[in-house]
């Protein structure tokens, strides 16, 4: 599959060893502010056999692999079925925008259905998420100056705070800078970020500060004036998804042998 980054990906889903139920783009390319030299952090759901679960062995439930191609670095975080949808029930922001992400590298009939039931895991507890990853990059950012915490920083907040709104998840920042009241440099901070990678932001740190903090009482604000509920609705729906989507590939296993040249 060519993806709109222009690149065929299809070979990286036919190399797993179990089958994704989805894999898409996320990380800056995702967020809107990639560079020439940005890695591409593909995120996706593997379904692991049965037999792996319920052995001895501990599963390995999370796959990851880093590799270079064409001069480009890729990074690849596959998690099994049940752990995504277990980081989707403990209110993880992260993981709804893989899911959500419009940079679709794979995709099936399961996906379609997880994302289908994504809107019954969102509650006001997810500004909590936005909120704290916010202020990690905001303090990396106070340590290295890289730009790119910068931008980090002010996407999460943004996002948390048009989730609280409209309860779309929307985890693109040109996109959110139409839609939320912003600093006016961040189209600038945008555009730097496209030169380079981990360069650091030329910005008075004094402003970012205030702007940051501004930010941060608008979420305080959006959160306690959201529709979202308090809690999922999500959990028998999304188990049910899990036992299902397991007990098809263990019927499909066998008659994938059976149907096999003897």
């Amino acid at each position: 599959m060519v993806d709109a980054l222009g690149m065929d990906l299809a070979p990286i889903v036919d190399e797993q060893p179990d089958p994704l139920l989805f894999a898409t783009v996320s990380g800056a390319h995702l967020y809107g502010f990639p560079s020439r030299d940005s890695d591409v952090d593909i995120r996706g759901a593997h379904l692991l056999p049965v037999e792996r679960l319920i052995g001895l062995r501990e599963p390995e439930e999370t796959r990851s692999r880093m590799w270079e191609r064409d001069g480009i670095e890729m990074d690849l975080v596959s998690h099994d079925l049940r752990k995504f949808v277990r980081l989707m029930l403990r209110r993880n922001g992260y993981v709804l925008e893989q899911l959500l992400s419009p940079l679709v590298v794979h995709t099936t009939d399961a996906h379609a259905e997880l994302v289908s039931l994504a809107p019954t895991v969102l509650t006001s507890h997810h500004a909590h998420h936005y909120r704290g990853f916010a202020g990690t990059q905001r303090r990396l950012f106070d340590k290295n100056g890289e730009l790119k915490a910068l931008l980090y920083t002010f996407r999460a907040l943004l996002t948390g705070i048009h989730l609280m709104r409209t309860g779309e998840v929307q985890p693109h920042l040109p996109t959110l800078l139409q839609e939320v009241k912003a600093p006016a440099y961040l189209p600038e901070l945008i555009a730097a970020k496209a030169d380079a990678e981990h360069g650091r932001a030329v910005i008075d740190t004094v402003s970012v500060g205030t702007d940051v903090d501004a930010l941060h009482a608008t979420l305080d604000e959006a959160q306690a004036e959201t529709s979202l509920p308090a809690e999922q609705s999500a959990t028998a729906a999304l188990h049910d998804f899990v036992v299902r989507a397991r007990t098809e590939r263990a019927a499909a296993v066998p008659a994938q042998r059976d149907a096999s040249p003897a």
